[in-house]
């Protein structure tokens, strides 16, 4: 009996990685969710499984080497084939340059860029033998340009956007379609809403980006005939200045 196809969701928080779960859920797919903790997963879970769908949570470090190497293992073994694998890990924190520890620095970039790489590194390694598969790595406004106050977090966006580009063109040849959408504006999330309250009143403007929404050009991503695929995708809303 064939087994059916995983998205792999690593990062998968309250808005966009969870709207994404559950948008690749929707069409069928496996769903397999990480965070540090999974305990944190479980109202995802119980969401996707809810509406229909399959979904396993699991707890991984993504900064980490050989959580990864079990995370990719365990599921290829015991879950299915991977076909998509979203990369969706926050770093971003403000730190004057004069305040941004040695220890700031390296957490961020463990965060945003070595988690990339472990976690493409590994997806392209279970995709190359079956020639398809579907690689998403999530940028943000810093991956374009550093910021006051944003040394640390535009650097490892930097990295990560280096990243795809460098792995779409190897992979894409080989059948894996390498994406890097860069995420520019602030989004529909708690933190934004208590932290930012005069940036989360512009959301009944449609100035701030709904998750949902997001999942869905995620999804049409995954859908795109190999001779028409999209490498960099930027989506903003209509009030954002760039």
């Amino acid at each position: 009996m064939s087994r059916s196809p995983v998205a792999l969701v690593i990062g998968a928080g309250d808005a966009t990685g969870g709207a994404v779960a559950k948008r690749f859920a929707r069409e069928g797919f496996t769903l397999c969710v990480t965070r540090r903790n999974a305990e944190q997963l479980q109202t995802l879970v119980d969401e996707i499984q809810t509406s229909g769908g399959k979904a396993h949570a699991f707890g991984c470090d993504a900064r980490s080497e050989e959580q990864t190497l079990a995370l990719f293992a365990e599921i290829e073994r015991d879950i299915g084939p991977i076909e998509v694998m979203v990369f969706n890990i926050g770093a971003n924190v403000r730190f004057g340059i004069t305040e941004t520890t040695e220890r700031v620095y390296r957490k961020v970039w463990e965060m945003a860029a070595l988690s990339g790489f472990l976690a493409g590194r590994e997806a392209a390694r279970v995709m190359l033998p079956r020639g398809r598969g579907t690689i998403i790595l999530t940028g943000a406004t810093a991956s374009l340009r550093g910021g006051s106050g944003f040394a640390a977090f535009a650097s490892a966006k930097f990295a990560l956007r280096a990243l795809s580009q460098s792995m779409a063109r190897e992979l894409g040849p080989q059948g894996i379609h390498v994406v890097h959408p860069i995420i520019d504006g602030a989004i529909d999330t708690a933190f934004i809403r208590d932290t930012f309250p005069e940036r989360y009143a512009l959301k009944d403007q449609d100035g701030i980006l709904n998750p949902q929404h997001i999942a869905e050009q995620y999804w049409q991503l995954h859908c795109q005939p190999r001779d028409c695929w999209t490498q960099e995708l930027d989506l903003r809303p209509w009030m954002e200045t760039f």
